[in-house]
């Protein structure tokens, strides 16, 4: 095998897509800072178990692991970043009150979490702890619709479901952990016969309810239809009335509900929610109410922090979202004049991009947006149009 083919899923990426992403980078970062979000920088590695802690066997199978040469411990490449800043919002931070953080980097994958997608996405979050209203769900939404539109992705609709709602039919059960995990993949897919035989010899108020979530799917009807047929629990009646009250304060995007929906049910607790955007082929983002993830990290205090949050791949984006503009920059010939290079110099120092042409290349094509070019002109270096 030649030394230069990458791994399965694995790519480099050019300047033209690098530019792309960078420039998604900043944009989205920015408008986290403006809603007042702190931007953190977790490791690429750690302990494995600081990794994995509280985060479900979904997440373990996408985690590659090696050993530790300096402590022989097990160490894990992050393959999501959220249990890093619930560490640093637990053990680091510490603050009594909300934390405001967000994020950007790398995590790896050992399989590719959907078709043509890479092992090395691009993970840009947000999240907020010590609030466990609904103020806070809806902040997190809006910033990501934000993130959205200020990126002019058009067509978006917001999916919404809660993982209180299964986890109140399931409550009690006795069930082992591949049942479980069956249910739900069941739910997830709509499977209505393997989810008959996964529920055979429940109490069959529970597996008329189970049944009927996978029909449980559309626009704000659903809701009503979710109050006459499930169990009046409690759990499931709040959460029925926080997905009313969360669509009805979105905005103008189209919403919708799939109640069957409990993916990352060991990680959820509470609403959940998805993105999606016409010309995406999966959600451009996800996330939901994850409340105590930092508890396992606490430090001397009770750490059960409410936390709300969400993560998109950047990746994934650039295919979805139109491209800025080139820069407009400026053609200046190569010379060790001192006149010349301060002439550039300056121009730099003004935020320009200005593009020296080495001998013998002046004939090649340009890179960048380059609508000017500086010529001497009555003993004066000065920019022209081109």
């Amino acid at each position: 095998m030649s030394a230069w083919v990458l791994p399965d899923h694995i790519a480099d990426v050019l300047p033209s897509e690098a530019r792309h992403i960078e420039e998604l980078r900043r944009l989205l970062l920015d408008t986290a800072r403006g809603y007042g979000y702190e931007l953190v920088m977790p490791p690429l590695l750690e302990h494995l178990e600081s990794l994995l802690t509280g985060t479900g066997q979904a997440l373990d199978l996408q985690t590659f692991k090696l050993v530790d040469q300096l402590s022989g411990r097990m160490m894990g490449l992050r393959a999501d970043t959220t249990p890093q800043v619930a560490r640093i919002d637990a053990h680091l931070l510490n603050r009594a009150g909300v934390t405001r953080l967000c994020y950007c980097g790398p995590v790896l994958h050992t399989q590719p979490d959907r078709p043509h997608a890479t092992r090395e996405p691009l993970q840009l979050g947000a999240e907020i702890y010590g609030h466990a209203g609904l103020e806070a769900d809806l902040e997190i939404l809006q910033l990501a619709l934000d993130q959205l539109q200020i990126a002019q992705v058009q067509d978006l609709q917001v999916d919404l479901a809660d993982a209180r709602i299964v986890a109140s039919l399931l409550e009690g059960l006795q069930l082992s952990d591949e049942v479980r995990l069956q249910i739900h993949s069941a739910l997830a897919s709509k499977n209505s016969s393997e989810l008959a035989q996964l529920t055979r010899g429940f109490d069959p108020v529970i597996q008329r309810a189970l049944l009927a979530l996978v029909d449980l799917y559309g626009d704000a009807s659903v809701l009503d239809q979710a109050a006459q047929v499930l169990p009046a629990t409690p759990a499931i009646q709040e959460a029925l009335a926080q997905l009313r009250w969360l669509a009805s304060h979105i905005g103008q995007v189209k919403v919708s509900f799939d109640l069957a929906d409990a993916r990352g049910y060991a990680y959820y607790s509470g609403l959940r929610f998805a993105i999606y955007a016409a010309n995406a082929s999966d959600a451009m983002v996800r996330g939901g109410r994850y409340d105590g993830v930092g508890n396992v990290f606490g430090h001397q205090i009770d750490r059960e922090r409410p936390a709300v949050g969400f993560s998109l791949d950047l990746k994934q984006w650039v295919s979805a979202v139109p491209a800025l503009a080139l820069k407009a920059a400026i053609r200046a010939p190569w010379g060790d004049a001192s006149d010349l290079r301060a002439a550039i110099a300056r121009l730099r120092a003004q935020g320009e991009t200005v593009v020296c042409v080495l001998p013998g290349h002046e004939s090649e094509v340009d890179e960048f947006h380059c609508d000017r070019t500086l010529v001497q002109a009555a003993g004066q270096w000065v920019v022209q149009a081109l």
